[in-house]
């Protein structure tokens, strides 16, 4: 197996976890805003940290390219609001197994999806590639 399929089939797992892990701790921590279907050992927020990824990979390249002069003339605070329809997406897709309600939530679990995003893309790249994080 190459070096790079080694990369993004990691780069794949530790972005669904960590997505899984944000949704599983906002909603223990918030519990009429945020629903995730605890059964089966927590598959369903698997599932929902897939859907997210993917939909961060094919349609948020879209929304970003459609919605590039509002974000521009925000100066990019438009930005977290596409993360925000990334989530009500993955919401409409998973049904009654996820849930988040209101705009505050989405707004904060966005924001720290981003934030797991920039810090994948700098520390976990850099270190699979074997440069050292600066």
């Amino acid at each position: 197996m190459k070096k790079e399929h080694i990369i993004k089939l990691l780069d794949l797992s530790i972005s669904i976890l960590i997505y899984a892990l944000i949704l599983l701790a906002f909603s223990l921590i918030f519990k009429k805003t945020l629903y995730i279907d605890n059964r089966y050992f927590g598959i369903f927020s698997i599932l929902t940290s897939i859907i997210i990824f993917l939909l961060n990979r094919t349609v948020k390249p879209l929304l970003i390219w459609l919605t590039l002069p509002i974000t521009g003339l925000t100066l990019g605070l438009f930005y977290p609001v596409i993360n925000v329809v990334i989530l009500k997406l993955a919401d409409f897709i998973m049904m009654n197994h996820f849930s988040i309600n209101g705009y505050i939530m989405p707004l904060i679990v966005a924001v720290l999806i981003s934030i797991s995003n920039i810090i994948i893309d700098a520390m976990v790249h850099k270190l699979l590639e074997g440069k050292k994080y600066e």
